[in-house]
This record gives structure tokens, sequence and C-alpha cells, in this order.
């Protein structure tokens, strides 16, 4: 993907340098900043009027609550800084599945094939479980995403087993080399994106 976006010249931020401003950017402004101007956008846009009041609702009664207790900024601080720290645990736990792996057009392979390729499982533990919300099934979860997640681990032998049938890698990594897999995808893919639109 990166080689196909510096050919086509798109892209203008230094995505050289993207596993370094990953951690300014990323982590902690996709939910405080993001998501509540994607979430505006789009009840306006397909006029969710009820969703809109839902979200009056929660706003007053959230002020309701702390102001008096903290004040308005203060209030509006501890918000904020609950989404921060959410957004942190999101980026993380989501991209480890995804950002390392091998994410390609579709080139016609079947389901099961595109979803192992495109994601990757972290190791099962009470820890693991837990943190993750047990997304750490993420090609469980590509593969059967209305079951429920706490389900996943009694149908990953299976998916172990279907995979080894048809010769496909189930990749199954720890949680801290998941992590790092994420910087270091971005550091491989942020150079490929370089080098191709500057000496390409």
């Amino acid at each position: 993907m990166p080689l196909m976006w510096a050919k086509k010249r798109k892209g203008f931020m230094p995505y050289q340098w993207q596993h370094d401003y990953f951690f300014l950017l990323g982590p902690p402004l996709l939910l405080p900043i993001d998501f509540h101007i994607e979430n505006i956008k789009c009840v306006f846009k397909w006029r969710l009027w009820s969703d809109l009041a839902w979200t009056v609702f929660f706003f007053t009664r959230f002020f309701i609550m702390y102001t008096p207790f903290l004040g308005g900024w203060g209030a509006f601080g501890l918000y904020m800084f609950v989404r921060f720290l959410e957004s942190h645990w999101f980026v993380w736990v989501t991209q480890m599945n995804h950002i390392p792996m091998d994410i390609d057009k579709d080139h016609g392979k079947d389901w099961l094939s595109l979803q192992v390729h495109a994601t990757c499982n972290v190791k099962q533990s009470v820890f693991n479980d837990w943190f993750t919300g047990h997304l750490n099934f993420q090609i469980e979860h590509h593969l059967f995403p209305t079951m429920p997640r706490h389900n996943y681990h009694r149908i990953k032998p299976l998916v172990e087993s279907l995979c080894k049938k048809h010769s496909l890698e189930y990749q199954d990594k720890d949680l801290l080399p998941a992590f790092v897999d994420i910087v270091r995808s971005l550091k491989k893919s942020g150079q490929l994106w370089y080098d191709a639109y500057y000496y390409g």
C-alpha cells in the first residue's frame, strides 16, 4: 500500500517519520478529537436525531454530576483525560492485530485466507483476554464477527486446524512483541513510501 500511494503521489505528511509521530497523534488524539468530530458529522449527515438526543443527554448528565465537584473546566478536563486514556488503549489493542500484517488489495483470495493474512492473534492468557476484551483473538473475530467475544477461545483450535489443513500460517504473538511490531511496521512502510515517492 505505501508503494501504491507513493507512485500515485498521494500523501503529504512525512510518512518516513510516522513511527515517531504515531505516539503524538495516533493514540492521544483519536478518541478525544477525531471520534467526536466524526460522530458530529455523521449525526448531521445522516440525520440521526435520536443519536444527537442521547449525546446531549449524556453530556448534560455528565456535567451536572461533575461540575459541582470539579468546576466546568475540571469536568471537561476529566472527560478528556478519560478519553485520552481510552484512546491509548483502543489504538494499541486494535492496531497490534492489523498494522503489522500484509494488507493489500483483494486479489480474489478466499475468505479464510484473507482474514489470516490481514490479522494475527495475541496469545491467550487471563491478562491478555481481560486487557484486550478478547480482541486478542482477532482472526476468530474477523471470521465470526457476530460471535460473543468470550467464546473465541472455544473456536480457536478449530480455526487453527483449518489453517493447518490448508497450509495457512496462523500467527499467534505475545503481547509486547505485538506492540513493538506496530512501530516496526510503521517505520518500514514509511521508508517504503519515502523511497518510492522521492526516488521511485
